[in-house]
């Protein structure tokens, strides 16, 4: 079933999983007919930690979009979907993980968001992370979750 968009919903630990991550969102999104939006959450002390390693004044006039699009994981994954003929848009916001995701989600009317994960110890297999529990709980469409090994 294809989906006409699917939210990417990358953090700060998913880089060791984007290939991982990506080929998920390829077979998941069909080219030419899915848009996935890259979405890109940054904590308010890890938005201006951001802009300063890329050089962005702090009075300069920049979007959390503008901060994403930069960002090295983001342009990754940009450029692996890119090679997979997958239209994407990308999107960033700054403040609690799991909320700024599922809000991106309501805003963007994502049919699917996927979202990466740890591997978790026995005991805590029970239980997802919080952020990737607070998105399943509460996103208004499914989300699929891409444990990383």
């Amino acid at each position: 079933m294809a989906m006409d968009t699917v939210l990417l919903a990358l953090g700060h630990e998913d880089e060791e999983r984007l290939e991982s991550i990506t080929d998920t969102v390829v077979d998941l999104a069909a080219p030419g007919e899915s848009t996935v939006v890259l979405g890109h959450v940054f904590t308010w002390e890890e938005y201006d930690d951001v802009k300063e390693k890329l050089d962005i004044s702090k009075d300069a006039e920049v979007t959390p979009d503008d901060v994403a699009a930069k960002y090295n994981t983001v342009r990754t994954v940009a450029g692996l979907l890119a090679e997979a003929g997958v239209d994407y848009e990308i999107r960033g916001a700054v403040g609690e993980y799991g909320h700024e995701i599922v809000d991106l989600a309501e805003e963007e009317t994502a049919d699917l968001v996927v979202v990466g994960g740890r591997k978790r110890s026995p005991t805590g297999k029970a239980v997802f992370g919080s952020t990737a529990q607070e998105v399943m709980l509460n996103a208004p469409c499914p989300v699929t979750f891409v444990r990383s090994d």
